[in-house]
């Protein structure tokens, strides 16, 4: 006899105590295949373990989603096969609900992928010309308060010489 050891006690000939074996190659299957449903991933398609640097959302198209209802409405009656279908399509129940809902709204178009975050607010096409001229005006109010300081600097310099401008009788003063 030879003692192998499976990470338990060690055992003559390779048992564990308790009687299991833990080897899942040499393990039968629970019951017969669901039939109509695609097997899940073997032994050796294992998924790659390392985590994305920076984790993405996961997007559907409105076709992918249209297919996968469309095998979820076949898998009635067949005890099991939407939750095959779920795991061989690595997705949720809920996506299943989310779906059905959009497209009892509309077939496709509410099955397509909606953008995310705020909606753009409607741009009024004169704004960009108010704004133009909001700029301007300010240009000219300084250039205005600019000559305005000027001018009353004028009249207190000639006052101060006692030199008369000579106001004409229509213009306002300042």
């Amino acid at each position: 006899m030879v003692d192998v050891e499976l990470g338990g006690s060690m055992m003559p000939g390779g048992s564990e105590s308790g009687g299991e074996c833990r080897d899942l190659e040499r393990r039968e299957p629970l019951g017969p295949p669901i039939v109509g449903v695609v097997p899940p991933r073997t032994v050796n398609e294992r998924p790659d373990p390392e985590a994305p640097v920076k984790a993405q959302r996961r997007r559907f198209s409105a076709q992918y989603k249209k297919k996968t209802l469309e095998e979820a409405d076949a898998c009635k009656g067949k005890p099991g096969a939407v939750g095959a279908l779920l795991r061989r399509e690595g997705l949720y129940s809920s996506h299943l609900t989310t779906w059905r809902k959009q497209r009892e709204k509309a077939e496709l178009d509410g099955l397509a992928p909606k953008k995310r975050g705020r909606k753009a607010k409607p741009v009024n096409p004169l704004a960009r010309k108010v704004g133009e001229l909001e700029s301007e005006t300010r240009r000219l109010q300084k250039q205005l308060d600019k000559a305005e300081t000027i001018i009353s600097s004028q009249k207190k310099l000639s006052e101060m010489l006692g030199i008369y401008l000579g106001q004409k009788e229509n213009e306002e003063t300042f």
